[in-house]
């Protein structure tokens, strides 16, 4: 045999014992959303993110990866894909005071996260103009749709985020708005259509308002990182 074919077929052995080394050490992940139950709630601990009917309790489940404590959580999950869904944390804060004795303990709600079935992973999603106290998030697919608060307090937003995008699909002025006296709540749920692409935004006070998304070159890519990325290109909304 000449002398470079058997070069090449060790390469190919080395590779081949590589990639068998690869698979191997590939560890299928566990990743389960444990059993709910209450813990004590109140608003005066969580005020930006209290909700009508949760007066004395908050429903909390443990995030689990391979058996290991990762998260509190609270609400339904939404499944993005076959292999990730996102789900809302649930934060155990200490609301004792400077020279208090004891710690004293609150739950709020929290951001949402993106976990991944395959790695484990779970990714703090950030969401633009995302107020606890207004925004109640209506997931479609990887879309998610809400009222958003500008950072100034001043302004109500129609946002839609996509995951895979850094910068929101739609993003637009709804009303101005008044954080010490607005109503409750400043939004109704946001409704959406598949075909056409449509969400529908009912803030209180107003008419209902309708954007069609004109979908993109956005895909969430799921690998072992297990974290979106950016496409070239924006989708853009009308």
């Amino acid at each position: 045999m000449r002398r470079d074919a058997r070069f090449f077929l060790l390469i190919l052995a080395g590779f081949a014992t590589f990639q068998a080394g690869q698979a191997a050490t590939r560890k299928a992940h566990s990743v389960v959303l444990g059993a709910v139950h209450n813990e004590p709630y109140s608003q005066q601990g969580d005020p930006a993110g209290f909700e009508a009917g949760d007066e004395t309790s908050l429903p909390v489940r443990a995030l689990l990866v391979n058996g290991v404590f990762k998260a509190w959580t609270t609400g339904d999950s939404h499944d993005v894909t076959d292999r990730s869904f996102v789900v809302r944390q649930a934060i155990r804060m200490n609301n004792a005071l400077p020279g208090d004795k004891h710690e004293s303990w609150v739950w709020q709600r929290g951001p949402w996260l993106l976990v991944n079935r395959d790695t484990g992973r779970a990714t703090d999603l950030s969401l633009r103009d995302y107020d606890p106290a207004v925004s109640q998030v209506s997931w479609f697919r990887d879309y998610a749709a809400y009222c958003g608060v500008t950072p100034s307090g001043k302004s109500l937003y129609a946002v839609v985020e996509q995951i895979a995008v850094r910068k929101p699909v739609l993003a637009k002025k709804l009303m101005s708005f008044d954080a010490a006296n607005h109503p409750d709540p400043a939004c109704d749920p946001v409704a959406w259509q598949r075909t056409p692409l449509r969400v529908t935004f009912h803030p209180a006070g107003m008419d209902a308002v309708a954007f069609d998304i004109v979908s993109g070159s956005a895909m969430l890519v799921e690998g072992t990182g297990g974290e979106p990325q950016t496409p070239a290109a924006l989708p853009n909304a009308k």
